[in-house]
């Protein structure tokens, strides 16, 4: 990543709410960490929650494994959106996925994110040795807030899933902030906001 150039940043909201949202207000401290460190962004965000992906079908499935110059035009719409989401995420360096945790896992809309873009052949193939990602060379933070579930625990199916998915696709480099267990916790904001400046020390003046 060279500092003459913008640091292209992936931004992916998932809380259904919008105002009095912890993982919004992380993700925009982190933004704001990489700003300062990095100088110049460029950024791209999806709402899953304003905009849910649509969920898979049998015309989607029936589409994505046929050969790409061998689909007609109702194929290349039905995934349409799906490239529309793997072009992002290609193009992006840094991606920044709030999570908040919804019933010990990631919100619906999110999962939904996850199943459009990955993409045999584009995000990830397989090989004699088995799956490869093909999304190589990126960071990623993983924004967690959750009520009474700790980050890492057995009843964490959010962060562990996310950070095998990632590997998966070939994002190995994945850092989580949580503001975890809030409801038992009254520093969980402050905790995650600590780990951010842990991450992303500010830039000197």
């Amino acid at each position: 990543m060279h500092s003459d150039s913008h640091l292209k940043i992936l931004r992916i909201d998932a809380s259904a709410r919008q105002e009095g949202s912890t993982t919004r207000q992380l993700s925009d401290a982190l933004i704001d960490a990489l700003r300062d460190r990095h100088g110049r962004v460029q950024l791209m965000t999806r709402d899953l929650a304003k905009t849910p992906p649509p969920l898979l079908d049998a015309d989607w499935i029936a589409a994505n494994f046929t050969e790409p110059q061998a689909r007609h035009a109702q194929q290349r719409a039905k995934l349409a959106r799906s490239d529309e989401l793997v072009a992002e995420l290609m193009a992006a360096e840094v991606v920044v996925i709030g999570v908040p945790v919804y019933n010990f896992s990631v919100p619906a809309a999110l999962k939904a994110w996850i199943d459009q873009v990955a993409r045999a052949r584009l995000t990830f193939r397989y090989t004699e040795h088995g799956p490869e990602g093909l999304l190589k060379g990126k960071r990623a933070y993983l924004v967690m807030a959750s009520g009474g579930v700790a980050a890492g625990s057995e009843t964490d199916f959010a962060t562990g899933y996310l950070r095998h998915v990632l590997g998966f696709l070939g994002i190995t480099e994945v850092e989580i902030v949580a503001a975890d267990q809030a409801m038992l916790h009254s520093d969980a904001l402050a905790r995650a906001r600590a780990r951010i400046d842990e991450l992303l020390p500010a830039a000197a003046a």
